[in-house]
């Protein structure tokens, strides 16, 4: 089998804590990596869920554009702010 080299940037915290999480399971960074690949190619798939924040939701930003439509139109009205004395 031909080997490649996979040359990856990420935060060296990231990678010091990676190599360490690796060292205590009993393999390299380069063992995880491969079983990654292996689990991706066999199910085709990434083999976790992947969610973005919700805050930029398709559902979630038409209604901002839609509120600051209303608000450029002047449809919008203030309200003061409420003071919440701590418990």
């Amino acid at each position: 089998m031909a080997q490649a080299v996979l040359s990856v940037r990420m935060d060296r915290t990231d990678k010091e804590n990676f190599d360490e999480f690796c060292h205590a399971a009993g393999m390299n960074a380069s063992v995880a990596v491969n079983m990654f690949v292996k689990a991706v190619l066999k199910s085709q798939r990434i083999p976790f869920d992947i969610t973005g924040d919700p805050f930029y939701s398709p559902a979630n930003l038409r209604h901002l554009r839609h509120s600051i439509a209303q608000a450029e139109a002047g449809q919008l009205e203030s309200h003061p702010l409420l003071e919440v004395e701590d418990e």
